[in-house]
């Protein structure tokens, strides 16, 4: 089961947003930059609650996360699921 964080997992920090902002990047390399921060904090709270490392996750296992925090979101209601969308 996936546990939830406590208030809200934040994925971009604001100091990593400023970082993003003050590198010499174009706005697409900026976003991606932030998507990719992002998606690696996620990855690693997917591998913790999957008892791999991140090398060893598969994307079958990313996809399996994603529906149990799904239906945990659907049958629980948004706060006790991780992702709070």
């Amino acid at each position: 089961m996936v546990e939830s964080q406590q208030p809200t997992t934040q994925f971009l920090t604001p100091e990593e947003s400023a970082d993003v902002d003050k590198a010499l990047l174009s706005s697409p390399e900026k976003f991606l930059s932030r998507l990719t921060i992002s998606s690696l904090r996620l990855l690693k709270q997917i591998a913790k609650d999957t008892g791999v490392t991140i090398e060893e996750l598969t994307h079958q296992q990313v996809i399996d996360w994603f529906e149990k925090d799904g239906k945990i979101r659907r049958e629980q209601g948004i706060e006790a699921a991780f992702l709070k969308w």
